[in-house]
């Protein structure tokens, strides 16, 4: 059975190693949250806020994570093909993240850490670059 967290308030939520596989948090609130190594793998996260959320070494393979707030910590997640359209990854911490094949058309990563990111196969068109 999948989760249906849909504008949820999960505002300082504790989800470390949580599994929401395939969950839908469309325009739920998880700023602030702690999902560290969780899994989402194909999770819906659209319109979701993740403002100052921490997604240290989380699975968002394949994730829908459309027009999204994303100023979190996503140092070393796995973004595998992730839908990031339109998200705002606005001095987002993206170091060692691997984000090969994932779409970040018109993405705003201006001021993000993108050191040692994995970019191959992304789509980054009209995204704004730091």
């Amino acid at each position: 059975m999948v989760a249906n967290l849909s504008q949820a308030n999960l505002k300082r939520a504790t989800l470390i190693v949580a599994n929401l596989s395939g969950a839908d948090l469309s325009k739920a609130n998880l700023s602030e949250a702690n999902l560290s190594e969780a899994v989402l793998t194909g999770a819906i996260l659209q319109k979701a806020n993740l403002s100052s959320a921490s997604l240290r070494g989380a699975i968002l393979a394949g994730a829908n994570l459309t027009e999204t707030v994303l100023s979190a910590t996503l140092r070393d997640a796995k973004l595998e093909g992730a839908n990031l359209a339109q998200a705002n990854l606005r001095g987002a911490n993206l170091a060692q993240a691997n984000l090969s094949g994932a779409s970040l058309r018109e993405a705003d990563l201006s001021e993000a850490d993108l050191t040692g990111a994995n970019l191959n196969g992304e789509i980054l068109q009209e995204a704004n670059l730091p």
